[in-house]
This record gives C-alpha cells, sequence and structure tokens, in this order.
C-alpha cells in the first residue's frame, strides 16, 4: 500500500511537470497528455461521444502540452540519444485540418510512415516540404500520440490558405480575356497557392510571347477578402518609334515601311517583317531596333537605326546561257530614286545567240533593251505598282528558222494580303507587238519538202499580231530566303488573256508549285510541278508552251522536246554545298556554290507544225548534275549536264548533253 501511494506521489508530479517544447524550422513539436483527472474520466462518462469526437477533444487537448511531459515512464523519443534498441515506430499517420486538399496528397510528402522509426528530424523536413506545396499557411504542426500498440500515432494539423473563388484580368487587349482565364480557371476553388499563381503568370507571358508579345508582362496579383484575385497585365504599349540613321532615305518613306506605331502593343513579328521590308528596299546595308522604357510613361520607345549603302549602281557584265549564248551586258540601277525607296533600272544586252542551237533555230545576235520603274508603296504599304517597258531582237527558239522582234509594256500592281501574309496578288495590264520574219526561207522549204508539207503552211507559223494582255495571278511563298532557299513553299497561279487587234484572241493557265524540304544541316531536296494550257482561242505558235531547255527539261536544247497547247512536268533535285568548302574558307561566294542532282519529266499537249517537221518527240525524261553558282547582282548561273532517258527524235544523246541558264530555274 506504501508503494502504491509512493508511485502514485511520482505520476502526479509527473504530471505537473512541463514537457519542453522544441522547436525546428518555425514548426512546433508538441507532446500529449497521457493522464486525465477522475473528473475528466467522468465527464467523459456522462457525455457519451462518437470516436472521432473523442479523437478531436484528444487532439484538442494536445495542441498545448505540458512542459517536461513524456511519452512514457519518461522515456524521450530523441534520436540524437536514442539507442537502435530503443527505437520507437510509427503506428499510424492522422492528417488534421484539410478541408480541400486530399489527404493522400499530403501523406505523399511525407517521408516518416507508417512503420518507419519515429525521427524528429524527419518529420521537421515532412513539414517544410508540405509548407512548400503552397496551400498551406506556417500553421503546421505535428502531435505524437501514444498508440495502443506501444508505437507513436502521428498527428499532423494543418491549416489551409483560403480557397480561391475566381479571378479578374485588366490591361489586356490583344489577348482575350478568355485565354487567358484558361490558364487561370483550373486553379479555381482550391487554396490559394503562391506556385500555382507563378506558374500561371509564366504560361500567361509565355502565350504573349509566342504571339509576339515579348514585353508583356503580369505586373500585379492581389487578393481581396471574398477570394477573388486580381490579375494586371501591361502588354507593352509602344510610345514612340525613333528612326535614326537615314541621310538620304526621307523619315516617311523609312516610317511607312514600319507597321507598328505609337500607341500599339509592340509585337516582335511585326517589327521584323518591318526590318525584312526595309531591307528589302535595298537602301540599307543593316537594320536593327533598340525598345527601352520611357520612366515618364511606363510605356516603351522603339529605335530604328539605319545603315545606308550606296544605292546607284552602273553594272557591266559578260555571261552565258543556252538562250542568247555568250552576252554582254551595260545597266544602271538605282534602289532608293529620289530618296523615296522607289527602284529605276535601265539595262541593255548583245548576245552571240543561242548556244548549242540545232537545225531549227537560227543563229543570229540576241539584242534586248528593258526600263523598269516600281513604286514599292503604292497607296499602302502592302501594295506596289510597277511599270516596264522592253523591246527584243532574237532568233526565235518557238518558230523555226524565223526572226522574232517583240515590242511592249506593261504595268503591275501587285498587293500582300494581311489576312493572309504569305499570300499574295497581283494584276498586269499591258500590250505587246510581235513580229516573226523569214530568217533562213531556203532551208525552211527544204525542211518542209523532206516532210512532204506544203510550204504555204509556213504563213501560220509566223503570224505575229498585236495584243492587249491583262494577267492576275496569285503567289504564295513561305521561303526562308531567296537565295539558296532551304526550307518553304512557293507557288503561283495566273491567267493571261491576250485580246488581238486584227488576230484572234487566246487565253492561257499557267499553275506551279514548288517545295523545299531541308536535308542535314545545310542540303536541300527541292520538288518542282508546273503545268499549263490554253483555255480557249486559237494560240499562235510563238505563244506556244515549249520544253527542252535549260529552264524546264535539262539534256535538250530548248524547245527540242516539243512544242504545243499544254504541258506538264515535274523536276526532283538535291541541292548540297561542296563538302568542307565552309571549313576551307569563309568566302561567301565560294560558301554559297552548290552541287546539284536532278531528274526532269514532261509531256507536251497538242502537236504541233513545228513538232512534225523536226521530228519531236513530245515527252522525255532526263537524268543529270549540275552546278549552282550565285552571283550577287545578277543571281543563279546554273550550269547542268543530262542524259535523257527517253526518245531523243533520232538525235544521239547517249553522252549527254550541256545546258546554261541564269535565274531561279523551273
Amino acid at each position: 500500500m506504501r508503494s502504491i501511494k509512493k508511485l502514485f506521489l511520482i505520476y502526479t508530479v509527473l504530471g505537473i511537470l512541463l514537457i519542453q517544447q522544441p522547436s525546428y524550422a518555425g514548426f512546433h513539436f508538441k507532446f500529449p497528455k497521457f493522464f486525465k483527472s477522475k473528473k475528466e474520466k467522468k465527464i467523459e462518462q456522462t457525455n457519451p461521444q462518437t470516436q472521432q469526437e473523442q479523437e478531436q477533444n484528444a487532439y484538442e487537448e494536445e495542441i498545448v502540452p505540458q512542459e517536461n511531459e513524456t511519452i512514457e515512464s519518461g522515456t524521450t523519443p530523441d534520436e540524437d540519444n536514442q539507442n537502435i534498441t530503443d527505437a520507437i515506430y510509427i503506428s499510424q499517420v492522422e492528417i488534421f485540418g484539410n478541408n480541400i486538399i486530399e489527404t493522400s496528397f499530403i501523406k505523399d510528402q511525407l517521408s516518416s510512415k507508417e512503420g518507419y522509426i519515429y525521427d524528429r528530424k524527419n518529420i521537421s523536413a515532412d513539414l517544410n516540404k508540405i509548407y512548400k506545396t503552397g496551400y498551406f499557411t506556417q500553421n503546421i504542426r505535428a502531435v505524437p500520440l501514444r498508440a495502443q500498440d506501444g508505437g507513436i500515432r502521428l498527428r499532423i494539423i494543418v491549416e489551409e490558405n483560403p480557397p480561391i473563388k475566381g479571378f479578374t484580368v485588366e490591361g489586356n487587349n490583344v489577348v482575350a480575356t478568355r485565354d487567358i482565364m484558361d490558364i487561370l480557371s483550373q486553379y479555381e476553388g482550391q487554396p490559394q497557392n503562391i506556385l500555382n499563381i507563378n506558374s500561371a503568370i509564366e504560361q500567361i507571358q509565355e502565350m504573349y510571347s509566342i504571339k509576339g508579345y515579348i514585353l508583356a508582362r503580369v505586373t500585379s496579383v492581389q487578393d481581396d477578402p471574398d477570394g477573388i484575385v486580381n490579375i494586371l497585365v501591361d502588354e507593352g504599349v509602344i510610345n514612340d518609334v525613333i528612326v535614326e540613321g537615314n541621310y538620304k532615305t526621307r523619315d516617311f518613306i523609312v516610317k511607312r515601311n514600319i507597321l507598328l506605331q505609337p500607341g500599339t502593343v509592340y509585337n516582335e513579328n511585326i517589327m521584323r517583317d518591318d526590318i525584312l521590308r526595309l531591307m528589302g528596299t535595298q537602301a540599307f546595308k543593316d537594320v536593327k531596333r533598340d525598345i527601352e522604357m520611357d520612366p515618364s510613361t511606363g510605356r516603351y520607345n522603339v529605335t530604328v537605326s539605319l545603315d545606308e549603302q550606296r544605292t546607284g549602281k552602273i553594272s557591266l557584265g559578260v555571261g552565258v546561257d543556252s538562250t542568247s549564248g555568250f552576252f554582254g551586258s551595260v545597266g544602271f540601277s538605282e534602289n532608293n530614286f529620289r530618296g523615296l525607296g522607289q527602284k529605276l533600272s535601265i539595262n541593255f544586252m548583245a548576245g552571240t545567240g543561242i548556244l548549242m542551237n540545232d537545225s531549227s533555230i537560227i543563229n543570229r545576235p540576241n539584242l534586248q533593251a528593258e526600263l523598269g520603274f516600281i513604286e514599292p508603296h503604292f497607296k499602302s504599304e502592302n501594295q506596289s505598282l510597277g511599270f516596264r517597258a522592253f523591246a527584243r531582237n532574237f532568233g526565235s527558239y518557238q518558230v523555226p528558222l524565223s526572226i522574232e522582234k517583240r515590242y511592249g509594256a506593261d504595268i503591275t500592281l501587285t498587293r500582300r494580303f494581311k489576312a493572309f501574309r504569305n499570300l499574295s496578288g497581283s494584276i498586269s495590264f499591258g500590250g505587246e507587238s510581235v513580229d516573226l520574219e523569214e530568217g533562213d526561207e531556203w532551208k525552211a522549204r527544204g525542211v518542209f519538202a523532206s516532210k512532204g508539207i506544203n510550204f504555204n503552211e509556213r504563213a501560220k507559223q509566223l503570224d505575229g499580231g498585236v495584243y492587249a494582255k491583262i494577267t492576275p495571278a496569285l503567289t504564295y511563298d513561305t521561303r526562308d530566303t531567296v537565295v539558296n532557299t532551304r526550307r518553304g513553299v512557293l507557288a503561283r497561279l495566273s491567267l493571261e488573256e491576250s485580246i488581238g487587234f486584227g488576230n484572234d484572241s487566246f487565253g492561257k493557265l499557267y499553275g506551279m508549285l514548288k517545295k523545299f524540304v531541308p536535308v542535314g544541316r545545310k542540303s536541300t531536296f527541292v520538288l518542282a510541278a508546273r503545268a499549263g494550257g490554253k483555255i480557249h482561242g486559237d494560240m499562235p505558235e510563238f505563244a506556244a508552251y515549249a520544253l527542252g531547255g535549260p529552264y524546264t527539261i535539262r539534256g535538250f536544247n530548248i524547245s527540242e522536246v516539243g512544242t504545243g497547247d499544254g504541258f506538264m512536268m515535274g523536276t526532283a533535285e538535291f541541292r548540297t554545298p561542296i563538302p568542307f568548302m565552309d571549313r576551307l574558307t569563309t568566302n561567301t561566294f565560294l560558301n554559297n556554290v552548290r552541287l546539284a542532282a536532278f531528274m526532269d519529266a514532261g509531256t507536251i499537249f497538242g502537236d504541233s507544225l513545228t513538232n512534225k517537221l523536226y521530228d519531236r518527240p513530245g515527252y522525255a525524261i532526263t537524268a543529270g548534275v549540275g552546278l549552282r553558282v550565285f552571283i550577287p547582282g545578277l543571281g543563279p548561273i546554273n550550269l547542268d549536264y543530262a542524259i535523257p532517258f527517253t526518245n531523243t527524235g533520232g538525235k544521239d544523246r547517249s553522252n549527254g548533253f550541256f545546258t546554261f541558264g541564269m535565274g531561279e530555274m523551273y
């Protein structure tokens, strides 16, 4: 009896003592009371409760433990002094205080799980991990309770942040509110979470950036007491556009090529197009832009810095192609005429005549003259107006053994569609006089006689005339660059209506499609298809479609495959730089040279008198190799060698055939 009283006295003293309350990282561990007074037990007996209510009462009692309280008989689960044989294990983990966040989510953050050794440091780290999820306030606690099996029943008490009941967005004009709400709405109904809000802000700014609005920022996030979160966006409005570095080019010429205007939201995509448009005037060597905020307005100043170049050029040149033979040229061009961004050009060319010609083409000097003028900004930044006048005198490659003289002029209006930035339309109005003269009558008579055809038919071949022309066209262009294109599509569809004065009228339809596919780092695969045909009228032979030569099917002379009222052809070509050239030199000219391997195939529709006279096959398939050399100011020069795989009209092409050409092929 005396020993029982002594034991009761010890427990009473221990019950009065307060357990020390350790603290880690701002979180509090609180040990429970394991002894209740008889009065407390009596209250429990007279007020029966559910198990959940009893546990809640126990939880409430354990929030403020007594100092120096121990778990059992003075044993403290302190890992620093705890022997492995004295380890206490966690029997159960309970989560209290969460209303919206799933219990399973909170438990997933814990490394202290059921069956693990009870360790204060681990639990402290777990509480920090829970807090860093962003859903909870700093009032997170861990309360260890003695389980019936002698282990620890670990109770984690959390306090959720107030729930988000909705969002408001202000300051957005170029991006719709519904697009921003699509990002934010997923967080409605959840506790406020700074991590989620920051993630949403990053997504909103990324959405702006993808659209080109790279200056857009979320500048304020505020929450109201009613649970509404207010988002304020600064989209990056332009205060002023400043132009500097232009000495010859007038300011309004530069600014009319810049679509970004003060008061609008800055868009990098539009600025990039503006720079390309300015570079396209050929008045500048370089164009740069700089952006800085104006502290007085909170808006941005955009400075466009220009590096002008000499735009007036006198050119002297020599060259060779299959149409003009060896030729010489002289020209004058001004790409910034009167400082207005207009382009003026005058060119004269004299050639020796068609190279590698056969008996169907008279060898005669090729003379050409051309005057051109372009107003790149006609009534609108997306509209241009061009004028051209020309005169040509050469041995015809359409009508055998004749001399062809052409004189004419046209005016072309071109407009790029704003809604479809890669699509442009044009319409051309002009007139042309075509005169065909006999070039070698006796030789022509011999050809007619050998085929048993009356020479009176020759007059039909020499039909010329005066025509008014209307040519509407659509062009779709997504090429990355004009020189050595690597990717993109170029497509064109045009209708040419020729109205004869004293001659029959006729109409032609033409279509072209080219696809550029990058291969490796610098090579390109090109697929091209072209087709055309007469849609009405009696089309003279000088206007007929022709296949053969450097611009259609290589491996043949010009028109040697045939001429007719329609045609269809395709090309596949692989282009690649000279291997290791970029490692040997940085010379731009050499690095722009391309090797090529190709295959051409095509056919002519509607047999012509010329095809009968010269046994032209009317179709062909060829394959070969070539060289592409880009000459600044002239464009690409093409040298190709091809071997026909089909009938060549009685001509031996087993050893292949060279063709020369200038400009973009097919």
